[in-house]
């Protein structure tokens, strides 16, 4: 972060000073409102949640070196106090028990000192703010544009999906003299969130990805997640640029809504007409990592992706569009698509065990269309080997409103549709329930596990039966590929860490799948 004083930190977010010897006394370091993570120079951010106050830890934050602490009463160490103002009416979990409106007053704070660091360095020319939005894809997208960017200068990118009202202005404050982008992810709950983070970092490039089916139950249809996800494009200059998915009609008609120069960029086969850049010649090793050619109207060259799914051809196009909108040469895009590597834990991690059995780790979040991604890569990667089994361990899905039946029961449709060997359903609520009865239904082998150890034990006994047309040696079969997806509330994380650190060599007895 740039450094200010106290006095002027206080001034910027509408605070007074308590119990502080020196107001000139100098924030070096970052804001945290982790006191575990505080270093020399940091600033705290005492953060009120529904089962930790952060004021509570205002002197172990100080003992590890906080200059002081932001927060919304007086603590007896050197703090920067904001008035909370009453209960806000934001749906964020963060407010959900904040009665006093506390919460609401230190992350205001938070977006007001990090958007008097982003305005500083935008005046001085030293900063370009690139947002990227959509229902599915931001994650990942995100990390691969921060790849491209850092070949032309210090990048800062949100670790993990910090994409929300305390994670997009705590990832903003990462912002120094140096940084040259600043790569900004965006969800949103509802209309104007994100118009509102757009304000704490106003973007000079915006990506939109698409417009599907996720927080459905929120937003009530996709027109209005179209019109949460627009803000984006809204929210730029004139002299800045739109990248937009031309395979989406939701995205592509966006560009009715800004002065901004608009750039369409086309996954499909073949690209969506007017699309600036697309893709050509889209090959899948057999772990299902795409290649594929990037075409412009004048040039081309062919990217190698270390990321897993062929849905990640489109991702790449959208940063590949960054890129060409900071000035990179498509050769400098392609070097940095094809060194990039997974960033984010639990998204697409593909490891494969001693004995050959390869996991599919996507277990952070789920969505109707991010399921149907990852079902595709699961089917394509065991299609690939022989006598290979395709095992599903798939959770619920949330927020997906009424039609959440519906769209688990149509997953269930989707394991049919890409041959899918077995299914571990976990969990015991209706959704999940009409995902197994229509996998069951469709002759898909199909279990239920009530707890991650029992999804774990189910998985590992398909992977210990042997297939009637196996002629190998007993054990696991090598080859069989496990994919471990839900929403990240379920947890099936452990699920894939639990099958990765199990030692299946030390199991020598096995049965026949009839």
């Amino acid at each position: 972060m740039i450094d200010f004083s106290l006095a002027e930190i206080a001034e910027i977010v509408g605070g007074e000073l308590h119990d502080v010897p020196d107001p000139q006394a100098r924030v070096t370091g970052f804001v945290e409102f982790d006191s575990r993570k505080v270093t020399p120079g940091g600033l705290f951010l005492a953060l009120p949640g529904a089962r930790v106050d952060g004021h509570d830890f205002a002197e172990t934050a100080i003992a590890a070196g906080a200059v002081a602490v932001l927060a919304a009463r007086p603590l007896g160490v050197p703090a920067i106090v904001v008035k909370p103002q009453g209960r806000s009416d934001s749906n964020a979990d963060i407010y959900a028990h904040d009665e006093d409106g506390s919460a609401a007053a230190v992350v205001g704070a938070l977006s007001a000192l990090a958007r008097a660091v982003v305005t500083r360095l935008e005046a001085e020319d030293e900063l370009i703010v690139v947002g990227i939005t959509g229902s599915a894809g931001k994650t990942s997208t995100k990390d691969l544009v921060a790849s491209v960017l850092r070949g032309s200068g210090d990048t800062v990118a949100p670790p993990g999906s910090f994409n929300n009202e305390i994670g997009h202005p705590y990832t903003a404050l990462r912002c120094d003299a140096d940084t040259r982008f600043l790569v900004a992810e965006m969800s949103a709950r509802g209309i104007g969130h994100i118009r509102q983070l757009a304000e704490i970092a106003p973007p000079q490039i915006g990506a939109v990805l698409n417009v599907g089916s996720a927080h459905l139950g929120e937003f009530g249809s996709r027109e209005n997640i179209a019109q949460a996800k627009g803000e984006l494009v809204e929210a730029l200059p004139v002299d800045g640029t739109a990248i937009l998915n031309a395979d989406d009609p939701f995205v592509a008609a966006m560009a009715d809504r800004t002065e901004a120069q608009v750039v369409f960029y086309s996954a499909a086969q073949p690209p969506a007409p007017g699309a600036d850049l697309w893709a050509e010649d889209i090959e899948l090793d057999d772990v299902a990592r795409p290649s594929f050619t990037l075409r412009t109207p004048t040039d081309s060259v062919r990217i190698s992706l270390q990321v897993f799914g062929e849905h990640q051809v489109s991702n790449a196009l959208a940063a590949a569009a960054v890129g060409l909108a900071v000035g990179l040469s498509l050769e400098q895009i392609a070097e940095g698509l094809s060194h990039h590597k997974n960033a984010s834990a639990h998204r697409m991690d593909v490891q494969t065990r001693g004995d050959g059995v390869t996991v599919i780790n996507d277990s952070y979040n789920a969505n109707p269309d991010s399921m149907k991604a990852g079902i595709a890569a699961l089917a394509y990667t065991a299609a690939a080997r022989p006598n290979a089994r395709a095992v599903a361990v798939l959770g619920e899905m949330g927020e997906l409103g009424p039609d959440a039946e519906q769209s688990h029961r149509e997953l269930g449709e989707e394991l049919d549709r890409y041959r899918i060997t077995h299914l571990i359903a976990v969990g015991s609520s209706a959704n999940s329930r009409a995902m197994a009865t229509e996998a069951e239904n469709r002759g898909i082998t199909t279990s239920v596990a009530q707890t991650i150890d029992e999804a774990i034990t189910l998985v590992d006994t398909v992977l210990r039966t042997r297939p009637s047309d196996y002629s190998g040696p007993g054990g696991t079969n090598p080859g069989d590929v496990v994919l471990v997806k839900a929403s990240n509330s379920q947890g099936l994380w452990r699920v894939a860490e639990g099958l990765l650190h199990r030692s299946a060599s030390n199991e020598k007895t096995y049965e026949t799948d009839k």
